[in-house]
Order: C-alpha cells, then sequence, then structure tokens
C-alpha cells in the first residue's frame, strides 16, 4: 500500500508508541455493521452466492481486537534481541536446507525476477518459517472484526472487500481462507490488497495458491520485491562502523523526508565513496569499497547501516526497520 502494508499489521513490537492509547468504542454493534457492510458489497457488485460464503452468520473475534490494541502497550525489544530471536541456528539451518530442496525452483526465479534465492529463503522464513506457521484464524472474521472496530475500520474495510475479490474470482473458497488475527495470510502472509496485485500461479495449475504451493509462493515473493524496486545484481546494503566525527557528519546530512516511517528516518541518498571521505567504514573496520553506488545511512539502536535501493524494497515488505534487517542479515547468512 502506498506502502503496501504487507505484514506491519504483525510487527507490533516495532509499532509501539504509535498507537492510538485511547481506541474509540464501536460505535454501533457489530451486527448492525454487518447489515452496513452486507449492503455495501451488494452496491460493489458482489452477488448472493459470494456474500452468503464470506459475510452472512459472522461473529465478532473479541481476540483480535484485544491483539490490535494491545500492540500500543508492548515493550521493543533491543535491536540485537529482536535478531536474536530470529537469526537463530535452526532458522539458519533450515534455511540452507530449504536451498538445496528446491534449488531448481530457485534458479528459475532467480532467472525470472532477479531476485537472488537467499532474499525470497529470508523472506519465506521470516513470514512463515518456511510454511509452518500460516496462522489458523478465520481471515473473513479478522478483517470484518477490525473493520468494525473503529481504529483502522476505513482500511480493514478496504481489504475486506478484497478478500471477497479474491473468493468472486475463484482463488480459493472462504472456508480455506485463514491467517494471523490482522487477515495476512498464506505463507507470503500477503493481506487481500496484497494478494491481488502480487501472488503468482507460478506452478501453472490456474490457482494463485500462498497457501500450499512452494513454487506460488516464492514466486509471489519475489515478485512482491521486484514490485517495490529490487535491482538485480545490487545487495541491500551493509553494517558499518562510525567514528564519532563521521556520526557527527552523518547527523547533519538532511533524512530522506518522504515514504514510509522507516524510509523518513534515513538520511538522503549518497555515493559510497561519499561515505568514505566522512570516515565511514566496514563493520570490520576496513575501507568501503570505491563505488558510486547511492546509499542512505540508518542508525537503528547503537548500530549503523548504509542502506541501497534493495532495502527499500524489504521496507515495501513490513515498513520497519527491526523486520527489514532481519530479513536482511538472515539473507546474508543463507548467501
Amino acid at each position: 500500500m502506498a506502502v503496501k502494508i504487507g505484514l506491519i499489521l504483525l510487527a507490533g513490537l516495532l509499532l509501539a508508541g504509535q498507537q492510538d492509547p485511547t481506541p474509540t468504542p464501536p460505535p454501533e454493534t457489530f451486527q448492525s455493521w454487518l447489515a452496513r457492510a452486507i449492503a455495501d458489497a451488494r452496491g460493489r457488485g458482489f452477488d448472493d452466492r459470494v456474500i452468503d460464503r464470506t459475510l452472512v452468520g459472522l461473529e465478532p473475534l473479541p481476540r483480535v481486537v484485544e491483539s490490535d490494541r494491545s500492540q500500543a502497550e508492548l515493550i521493543p525489544l533491543t535491536l540485537d534481541r529482536y535478531l536474536a530471536s530470529r537469526i537463530t541456528a535452526p532458522m539458519v539451518r533450515r534455511g540452507r536446507e530449504m536451498a538445496r530442496t528446491h534449488d531448481a525452483l530457485l534458479r528459475r526465479l532467480e532467472r525470472t525476477y532477479g531476485v537472488p534465492r537467499q532474499y525470497l529463503l529470508a523472506v519465506w522464513g521470516v513470514e512463515s518459517r518456511f510454511g509452518r506457521l500460516i496462522g489458523r484464524t478465520p481471515v473473513f472474521q479478522a478483517l470484518a472484526t477490525l473493520a468494525w472496530e473503529p481504529r483502522r475500520s476505513d482500511f480493514f474495510r478496504g481489504q475486506l472487500f478484497d478478500a471477497m475479490r479474491m473468493v468472486a474470482r475463484g482463488d480459493i473458497e472462504a472456508s480455506r481462507m485463514t491467517g494471523s488475527w490482522a487477515g495476512a495470510m498464506g505463507q507470503t502472509q500477503f493481506l487481500p490488497s496484497s494478494y491481488l496485485e502480487y501472488a503468482v500461479d507460478y506452478d501453472g495449475d490456474g490457482r494463485r495458491d500462498i497457501w500450499t504451493s512452494t513454487p506460488d509462493t516464492l514466486a509471489s515473493i519475489a515478485n512482491y520485491l521486484k514490485g517495490y524496486g529490487w535491482e538485480a545484481g545490487e545487495i541491500w546494503g551493509r553494517e558499518v562502523r562510525l567514528s564519532d566525527a563521521a556520526r557527527a557528519s552523518a547527523l547533519a546530512l538532511p533524512q530522506r523526508g518522504t515514504g514510509c516511517y522507516a524510509v523518513r528516518t534515513m538520511t538522503a541518498r549518497q555515493p559510497l565513496n561519499a561515505w568514505r571521505r566522512l570516515g565511514v567504514r566496514r563493520v570490520d573496520g576496513t575501507a568501503l569499497p570505491a563505488s558510486q553506488v547511492d546509499a542512505g545511512l540508518a542508525l537503528v539502536g547503537n548500530r549503523a547501516f548504509l542502506a541501497y535501493r534493495n532495502y527499500d524494497a524489504i521496507l515495501g515488505y513490513n515498513c520497519a526497520h527491526y523486520y527489514a534487517l532481519s530479513v536482511a542479515l538472515l539473507a546474508d547468512r543463507l548467501r
């Protein structure tokens, strides 16, 4: 979504302090709201068969509202603790096993989309533990509950109708649409709007199946990253070391200013050679490569990273530095 939300809604630890601390209670009963939603769906052209399978008889899920509201109360982990909880030895080992198992598929995807396998595997691992954790919450109940709850009702109302479009198009049966409490679905953890725009039928069976098809899952991740501007042949960036003088010079640079929150907090991009002249060095203390590749500086906790254009593509999946760095650094381990 202009930031495509992808899984932003699931990264509660990263959103602490950005939520409304006093959410407004729903102004009407759920059943009254649902009656209006059904009338709206008919006005949008959905036939009664689709409405019966997706909206009729729904009840709200209180735990969905609780999960949404509780994000504001969570205390974020430090970056080091967050990464340690996600880039684990079992995760790296499983990622390497998946690379061997799906080598031929990954080769084809690299040629088709230009996204190296380690990034596809890293997103797959971070999002769903390589397909093991895809959520069991009924998507229509979750989305309807969040569309009724007023804090982000307009956004989730749009997601609800996008989910209905998936059913109307025959992408999947409504009864099989399960996912997270926020309505993110499948091994890719796409919200319905992201599914409609980026999901791919790569195995050629006529369905874009991000629930059970590994080819469709990995191709959809690749298509998403490419859609967000992935540049073939570039890496995501690198961790760097800043002297006190380099840090002071970096802090004096203008920030990006536009884009999602994580993008806005980075400095404007400048060539690596300019960062070399400021005294920025690799994390091991050696000099940066001589290059005109543009990079912005992200200061996250007590660590510093030079982020190239492909880092923005990862942020397109979930606009939070903790998330993007977990994908990027896991990808480095899987390279």
